[in-house]
């Protein structure tokens, strides 16, 4: 019995001379701004990707989930090639489920939020990931 076919997603993103980034999907560009660094769009690409993946683990689960997360990161020259690249990421998620589920069910989907997110998979520097499930810090 072989293997279901992959889903491929592909994504396209133009940054312009003004460096504006423009997505293949539409809507409004990303304006250059001093404040926002390739670095923190990093940070935050990982961070929604993980809500979403949180999300959609708690929709198949019967759940609703509302939160947020934050992510901070070290840049440096790394030790085996000496490039300047992420060396530390540690990202931290408060979620609220409705409605609550079992301790067991908490790691299941924790598990799934992780590793659904594929900005966290593609990352060489893992990130470590810090939850708080319904006001309670999660080991």
């Amino acid at each position: 019995m072989s293997s279901p076919t992959p889903r491929v997603h592909e994504f396209e993103v133009t940054v312009d001379r003004d460096r504006a980034a423009h997505s293949d999907l539409g809507g409004p560009a990303i304006a250059r701004q001093e404040e926002w660094w390739a670095e923190h769009l990093a940070l935050a690409s990982l961070v929604r990707c993980t809500l979403t993946s949180m999300d959609y683990a708690a929709r198949r689960a019967g759940l609703a989930a509302t939160g947020e997360g934050k992510a901070r990161g070290t840049v440096t020259k790394r030790e085996e090639d000496g490039l300047y690249a992420f060396v530390a990421i540690d990202a931290s998620f408060d979620i609220e489920f409705k409605p609550a589920p079992d301790p067991l069910s908490i790691a299941d989907l924790i598990s799934k939020a992780e590793l659904g997110c594929f900005v966290g998979n593609s990352l060489v520097a893992k990130p470590s990931y810090h939850w708080t499930i319904n006001g309670r810090a999660v080991k």
